[in-house]
């Protein structure tokens, strides 16, 4: 950090004219354990108080908010052999990547030592397995205010725009490393004339925030907009990687690609790059009347961009595209926070914010998930039905190529027709034997073949009857079980 950064740092703390919840001004050091409590206390505040970061100033009088300097240097103390700076880490659970600026006096007034504590995310951040929080300017156990505490786990990850992930930069720096004209242009707006016209808009959006010394590139903007990716130490492996095999498993790549640019910028791109790799389907069912890619092109671009929008941010690990010989794997780190029974008909997102600017920039759909189309598709081109699974640290939805209704075993079968349900019901409409037929491709003679399928379906409790009056058993109508 340079001085003049240094002090417009201070000097906007100071024009609060008082200490807050996420900001304590001290004049000297007291003690270590002091220390310990104050960053637990800063860091729980800041999120509560919507704030990226809490500040703990030494060198300023907290009645006056006078700078008074002190002799306290916290890079140089020392805990018996141990840094200060490591005991306290090693204290803190969990370890927050909290800084020391300490290289500076503030004019003539004497040095000033700052700590600059960040926001806690997942979990409260507790000091000696104790949990602090700050109630105006007093330091409290979190334990007594459990409304506080409550809010806090439910966080669960942090938002996406208020996750800094390259602050201190100038307008101009900022547009350096972001692309201001894929926004106007994916929002239809005219391109501004003037630089702070185009921060103006990107500080309305949250693409970027204003800090203590200029502006701050948040973790929402650079998703989208990143020139590279890869200019964002935190966002390395979030980019899009595409792999394709040779067969059926991951012995033999043919060849891979990773997509560097954020999400906006390179989801067309990337999605006419993973068409151009999907073979053609040789065996195409019915209302389908030339040779098309195996899979339909609106399935693969609702399923990725799903991808996009449901990761846990939180998790390690690229979203990725395999391509096989017979399916495509489309994962994303992290669990989903709904059941994957409910994918198709639910639209709740862990990351709200990235889905609604995604949404507006056309990229996922008005309503939600894009689910209900990518498998209105699937059924069109006759494929099995999507299979979603569940690991540990990452989600995946497998498309799978076209296979004869003989060929799929029963589990696919259930589930093909608990799919089909669904979407009839989010389409205000209700599944028949007639409807399952015709989404498996089945003759009308062979009738008791669906039949089979829907009280299979019924026995594994994926689905339930309709209950209606005067129903005949061509007319008989089934719903997904939450129905």
């Amino acid at each position: 950090m340079e001085y003049t950064d240094f002090k417009r740092l201070i000097d906007s703390l100071l024009v609060k004219n008082k200490e807050t919840e996420w900001i304590e001004f001290k004049e000297n050091f007291h003690s270590k354990e002091e220390i310990g409590e104050r960053i637990s206390a800063l860091s729980n505040s800041a999120f509560l108080c919507n704030m990226p970061y809490g500040y703990m100033v030494f060198g300023v009088n907290d009645d006056t908010l006078k700078v008074v300097g002190t002799d306290f240097y916290a890079t140089r103390k020392k805990v018996g052999n141990e840094e200060l700076e490591s005991w306290l880490s090693t204290r803190l659970n969990p370890r927050i990547d909290f800084e020391i600026i300490d290289d500076f006096d503030y004019e003539a007034k004497g040095h000033v030592c700052v700590f600059k504590i960040p926001a806690a995310t997942n979990q409260p951040v507790s000091f000696l397995h104790e949990e602090y929080v700050r109630v105006g300017s007093t330091t409290r156990r979190l334990r007594d205010f459990p409304q506080k505490e409550a809010k806090i786990w439910k966080g669960g990850q942090k938002a996406l725009e208020k996750i800094v992930v390259k602050g201190k930069l100038t307008a101009t720096q900022v547009l350096s490393l972001l692309s201001a004209e894929t926004y106007f242009d994916m929002m239809k707006l005219p391109l501004p004339s003037d630089t702070m016209g185009i921060i103006d808009r990107m500080l309305a959006e949250k693409i970027v925030i204003q800090d203590e010394v200029g502006y701050s590139i948040t973790e929402l903007g650079a998703l989208l907009f990143a020139k590279r990716l890869s200019d964002f130490d935190d966002l390395r492996r979030k980019m899009v990687r595409v792999i394709v095999y040779k067969g059926k498993s991951k012995l033999d790549i043919v060849r891979e690609q990773s997509f560097d640019a954020g999400y906006a910028i390179s989801f067309k791109t990337m999605v006419e790059w993973i068409n151009s790799q999907l073979p053609a389907n040789e065996e195409i069912g019915q209302a389908l009347r030339s040779t098309v890619t195996m899979y339909p092109e609106i399935a693969v671009r609702e399923i990725v961009a799903n991808m996009l929008v449901h990761q846990d941010f939180s998790e390690k690990g690229f979203p990725m595209v395999e391509i096989y010989t017979d399916r495509i794997d489309v994962s994303n780190p992290g669990q989903p926070i709904i059941s994957v029974e409910r994918f198709i008909d639910e639209y709740n997102s862990r990351n709200s914010s990235l889905a609604d600017l995604m949404r507006r920039l056309g990229i996922c759909e008005e309503l939600g998930s894009g689910l209900d189309k990518a498998v209105a598709a699937i059924e069109l081109f006759q494929l099995p039905p999507l299979r979603f699974t569940v690991q540990e640290t990452r989600t995946t939805v497998t498309l799978f190529a076209y296979r004869k209704y003989a060929d799929l075993d029963r589990q696919e079968r259930i589930y093909a027709c608990y799919q089909h349900a669904c979407l009839k019901y989010v389409t205000n409409d209700k599944m028949t034997n007639l409807t399952l037929r015709e989404r498996l491709g089945i003759d009308k003679q062979n009738y008791p073949m669906a039949s089979r399928i829907i009280k299979d379906t019924l026995i594994a409790g994926k689905i339930k009857e309709e209950k209606t009056e005067n129903q005949s058993r061509n007319t008989k109508g089934y719903v997904p079980f939450w129905a």
